[in-house]
């Protein structure tokens, strides 16, 4: 495995490292339970576009690391004194930085362990696909602070498992189990051990990879649409992006490889 953000005696907050064309990427804050600050505030986004913008990786995983959960959520220790409104809108737009998820178009998929709350759980839902070992739980704790979810939380779980679904979770703040967030469609996968979630979603990842990258990415950009757009422009949008890609190399190679019965190899062209 090769590492490329990190040294020994200088260790960052999101570690990156490469596995064929998946990036595998590392939340390291593990004495905190990778609570969010600041550093991972700028890294995340920075990692994200660095990959997005690398023709040769074609998944993105993002996991916690060797903490005891994916991430307890905001870091209390920076948890600030009263500001005015105006101030705290203005640092929130400065820091939106799970805006960087929407705007990578390859598939990220989230391999959740432990504790997944508040700030991490959005982080969760910010990306396509989340795979849950037994051991995780989820929770949107804020209004029992005074709060709401910030960085996507009141939107991105009710499409996700239901209006209300997300209602009950977001109004309690009570936690749920991996069964329970499986079977409301919050994880679309679960892994029994913990030593083996990281192996299984990288193979998940590695076989997303090896299809055609662009459809891939059309596939879901499409997606993404169909919860803005009404069906029949869904479905117009659609055409059209089945269209782009009908006279593609990598179409063309598919249906070589078909009938030549061997494994395509794809260029993302």
């Amino acid at each position: 495995m090769l590492n490329t953000e990190t040294t020994k005696n200088n260790p960052r907050a999101v570690e990156v490292t490469i596995e064929g064309g998946v990036a595998v990427v590392a939340l390291n804050r593990p004495d905190q339970i990778n609570a969010i600050n600041e550093e991972i505030r700028l890294q995340l986004p920075q990692a994200l576009q660095r990959l997005e913008d690398d023709v040769e990786i074609r998944a993105i995983l993002l996991h916690g690391g060797t903490a005891r959960g994916f991430c307890a959520g905001a870091d209390i220790k920076e948890i600030r004194e009263a500001e005015t409104s105006i101030e705290v809108r203005e640092r929130n737009m400065r820091r939106a930085w799970i805006d960087a998820f929407d705007r990578v178009t390859k598939p990220v998929i989230a391999a959740v362990h432990g504790h997944c709350l508040g700030g991490g759980m959005e982080m969760a839902l910010a990306c396509d696909i989340r795979v849950a070992c037994a051991d995780a739980t989820f929770a949107l704790p804020e209004t029992g602070l005074g709060l709401i979810p910030g960085a996507g939380g009141t939107q991105r779980l009710q499409r996700l498992v239901g209006h209300g679904r997300a209602l009950d979770l977001l109004l309690t703040g009570d936690r749920i189990d991996a069964a329970e967030a499986f079977r409301i469609g919050l994880v679309t996968r679960l892994v029994a051990d913990r030593k083996n979630l990281l192996e299984e979603a990288i193979a998940l990842a590695g076989r997303i990879a090896t299809r055609a990258p662009r459809a891939t990415a059309y596939a879901k950009e499409a997606a993404r649409a169909a919860g803005d757009l009404p069906l029949a422009a869904g479905q117009a949008f659609e055409r059209n992006l089945f269209a782009l890609l009908s006279t593609t190399s990598d179409r063309m190679e598919a249906a070589r490889a078909f009938k030549e019965k061997r494994k395509p190899v794809f260029t993302g062209k």
